[in-house]
């Protein structure tokens, strides 16, 4: 199951999302975890010291060895330089498996373990005021996309992407990869806004989308997410003392967790795995078809001197029965 967690800064996105990582290893299921968020603060908030976090390969940097490999034998890619953040999979491309060891994770991936199990994470990288133009900026995140069109995952197995809220997300498509998004919102007028806009952009493209409130500390914070986000507010957490003590660096052990958050962290797996029935692959490799004609006529032909159109392979629809090239 592929899961999304988008809000606005300070939202507390990234603790949520962290919380929900260790949940999930706590059951004992194979987890990716993905940092793709413009601050990168996931590896801390699993409990990685700052340097140990900073020495994470960081996928933009390694995107020539990324393409070189998910490109495989595929005859519509002329070329890993051809191949641009929304190329699609087709008949010889590599495609990736949650749970198996392959060259992309060997170079982009390190086991954080946690004291309910092990998760893999993967980092976008650091980014500096350099990155935040179009081409550096685009090649770190397009590294997590690229990732996301080649994987093939099934029930019971999780990539969870702790992303920025930015429009490049809705410009390249990668929004639509995801079988859940969670929208963290605090009960405020700004809080608020990113749900309308997420909920706007995602609203023709069948993105299943759910409101989990944040920083609640009464019922008139309650009824203003009602009224705000209606019956996509899906859950809402509260203070923790066990989230204080791990952003001190001192966490108590997982399952001391208070019961209210376990229980709100257990209805997300609920709502995530509800997903799983919901499944179109086929709507799944139009949706990265249709972004990826867009961005080829609006920018990638003219920086790759390439048509890139000829790289959508209209005989192939990724899913669980696809075999891999190798």
């Amino acid at each position: 199951m592929k899961i999304a967690f988008v809000g606005k800064g300070g939202s507390g996105k990234t603790t949520l999302s962290s919380l929900f990582i260790r949940h999930l290893a706590a059951t004992g299921a194979p987890v990716v975890a993905v940092d793709a968020d413009i601050n990168q603060h996931l590896g801390a908030a699993l409990g990685l010291e700052e340097d140990r976090a900073a020495e994470l390969p960081a996928m933009g940097d390694r995107l020539p060895l990324i393409k070189d490999y998910l490109r495989g034998s595929n005859p519509r890619i002329a070329s890993a330089e051809t191949m641009i953040k929304t190329t699609p999979p087709g008949e010889g491309s590599r495609l990736l498996r949650v749970a198996e060891n392959n060259p992309l994770y060997d170079a982009c991936a390190r086991h954080v373990e946690l004291d309910g199990g092990a998760v893999r994470l993967m980092v976008t990288g650091p980014f500096t005021d350099a990155d935040l133009g179009v081409a550096c900026y685009h090649s770190k995140t397009g590294a997590v996309e690229l990732y996301l069109n080649h994987l093939v995952d099934s029930r019971d197995e999780y990539v969870v992407v702790d992303m920025t809220a930015g429009s490049d997300s809705f410009a390249s498509g990668m929004f639509t990869r995801f079988d859940i998004t969670f929208l963290v919102a605090e009960p405020t007028r700004k809080g608020v806004s990113v749900y309308r806009q997420y909920k706007e952009y995602a609203r023709d493209f069948g993105v299943v989308l759910r409101v989990v409130g944040n920083k609640v500390q009464g019922q008139d914070d309650l009824d203003f997410l009602r009224a705000e986000v209606g019956d996509d507010l899906l859950v809402t957490v509260g203070h923790s003392d066990w989230v204080r003590a791990m952003e001190k660096g001192r966490p108590p052990r997982f399952e001391l967790l208070e019961g209210a958050n376990r229980r709100a962290l257990r209805t997300l797996q609920v709502a995530a795995d509800a997903t799983y029935e919901l499944r179109d692959w086929e709507r799944y490799t139009q949706q990265m078809a249709h972004f990826h004609l867009k961005n080829a006529a609006s920018w990638g032909n003219e920086r790759t001197g390439a048509d890139l159109a000829a790289q959508v392979d209209p005989g192939f629809v990724l899913g669980e029965g696809v075999t891999a090239s190798v």
